[in-house]
Parts: structure tokens; sequence; C-alpha cells
């Protein structure tokens, strides 16, 4: 699962424009390697996930219920470095590192039909931690939270409202479980 919010400000005043939240399923892989000292284990890993989170909320700029901000998250990849602890077969560990999300956004005037959209790439940063068992010496089951934090980006929105510009601070929540494939016997 994924949960985010998204505020979005004029720019050019400053003012808070609206506070959107959103949320939706995320469904991906990663690959990555471990290296065990004694009972702590060193890993790298990256991943890529697809997601559906959406939402959108009421632009107070417009009069009431005429105009709406929306957010789509299509997709959310991490490059994370990881340490843990061991006792026998289960391993707790933390991560963290550089992530990037895929955004697309549309604002809409109801009132005169105008409608502008924008979308973007972004860079951040993120930290998570989780637990993983080890069924077997090749197959693994995690569970893990990861918070994403995207900071505030200037995004230029352009379509028949003319071309404006937007601030969007972005942060992000994720629960994921999962089960992975080991190329190696766990030791």
């Amino acid at each position: 699962g994924l949960w985010a919010k998204k505020d979005w400000t004029d720019s050019s005043t400053g003012f808070a424009e609206s506070s959107v939240d959103l949320s939706g399923g995320i469904a991906g892989g990663q690959v990555g390697c471990n290296y065990q000292v004694s009972t702590w284990v060193f890993g790298i890993q990256g991943d890529y996930d697809w997601t559906n989170a959406n939402g959108s909320a009421a632009d107070p700029t417009f009069a009431p219920d005429l105009g709406t901000d929306a957010t789509k998250i299509k997709s959310l990849a991490s490059v994370t470095g990881r340490v843990g602890y061991a006792w026998d077969r289960f391993l707790g560990y933390v991560k963290g590192g550089g992530a990037w999300v895929k955004d697309e956004y549309t604002a809409t005037d109801t009132t005169f039909g105008l409608v502008s959209t924008a979308s973007e790439t972004r860079t951040g940063w993120t930290i998570g931690g989780g637990g993983e068992y080890a069924f077997t010496d090749w197959l693994t089951g995690f569970v893990e939270y990861d918070f994403y934090d995207f900071g505030t980006k200037t995004n230029s929105f352009a379509g028949s409202a003319g071309t404006f510009p937007i601030d969007i601070k972005q942060t992000v929540s994720v629960a994921k479980a999962g089960l992975n494939f080991k190329f190696g016997a766990w030791h």
C-alpha cells in the first residue's frame, strides 16, 4: 500500500491552494545483494514499483466546489543500502538511500471549463526498516515500512488556463510485503 501527501502552493503569491491525500496499491520488484559478517548483514538493493495511487482536493482559489487539484503517482523507485542483524533465520534491518517518483497533475476550473496539466519525475530520499525470514535456503519473506521525502518542487502547468507555476511538496509512506528468491545459500 502507498499513502502520500502533496501540498500545492501558488509559486508567485505563496498562497496555499490545496492539500491532496493519495492512496493506492503498489506492485513491483527488487534486486540486491547481501554480505554477512557473523550476525551482521550489509546489503544494497534497488526496487521499482508501479502504483495506481491518486487523489484530488478542492482548490479554494476558485469558487467553492468549482476547482480541483488532482494528482496521480505512476511509479516509485529507490536504491538503498541496508544494515541488519540476524537471529538464526530472522533478519531485522534498517535501510536508506535515494528515491525517484513519477507524477502527473491536473488543475481544473469547472466554472470556465479550464484544464491545465503537468508531469514530472523527481528525486528525493528514503529511510525504512523491516524484517525478513528465511523459509528455506533460497526463499525469504519480508515486511517493510518506508518513508520517502521528495521536498518541494515547482511545476509548470500548461493548458487552456495558460501556463502558471505551482510549488508541490511531496511525502510518501509505503508498506510492503513480499518474497525474495536467493541465488546463494543462507549462512
